[in-house]
């Protein structure tokens, strides 16, 4: 087993929580999550990390952004958090990286997340973890290629792109360099 930080051994705690809290098993999740038994079991174990797409349908199955789940892992919320506390959560497989700006808070409808994409990277979630999420997306450094709802959108630098999130969804950066933007979320 590789060493994993607090924030991960957490994660798959809550992750095996929510599953037992629901009278589920592994293999209910699989069908429900389009996950393998085996991931799951080996998510749940801590013996991996999840990627971003992974935790996007684990969040979908278990209606919750991952901002949420993130911040249920977390000991108690602060009110505020400078730039060395927002906890910053990597998917090295995909080129993605999350830092959570917002103080977390369960109870609240709104958060802010910093994403930065590398060149190239690609990601999609087949659903949003909350039907009608309403997400603004702007872009602070390069460009995002945002699929959401069927429509593709490219959102350059000091660009906003805001929408409600019904199906799947695509972020993509086109390069040369990353790409660097703020999401803000808020629950319907």
């Amino acid at each position: 087993m590789r060493d994993l930080d607090d924030v991960d051994a957490r994660l798959a705690d809550r992750l095996a929580e929510l599953r037992v809290e629901r009278g589920w098993s592994l293999e209910e999740l699989a069908q429900r999550s389009g996950i393998s038994r085996s991931t799951l079991s080996r998510l749940e174990r801590a013996e991996i990390s999840p990627t971003a797409s992974l935790l996007g349908k684990l969040c979908e199955v278990y209606e919750r952004t991952m901002s949420r789940l993130l911040a249920e892992v977390e000991d108690e919320p602060p009110r505020l958090l400078s730039a060395g506390q927002q906890p910053v959560w990597r998917d090295e497989e995909s080129g993605f990286v999350r830092r959570s700006v917002s103080p977390p808070h369960a109870g609240l409808r709104g958060e802010v997340v910093e994403a930065t994409l590398r060149p190239g990277a690609d990601i999609s979630y087949d659903a949003p973890p909350v039907p009608g999420l309403e997400q603004h997306i702007w872009a602070l450094e390069g460009a995002v290629e945002i699929t959401a709802n069927g429509r593709t959108h490219l959102v350059e630098a000091g660009g906003c792109l805001r929408f409600r999130l019904w199906g799947a969804s695509r972020f993509r950066c086109p390069g040369p360099g990353p790409s660097r933007y703020a999401i803000f979320l808020v629950l319907p």
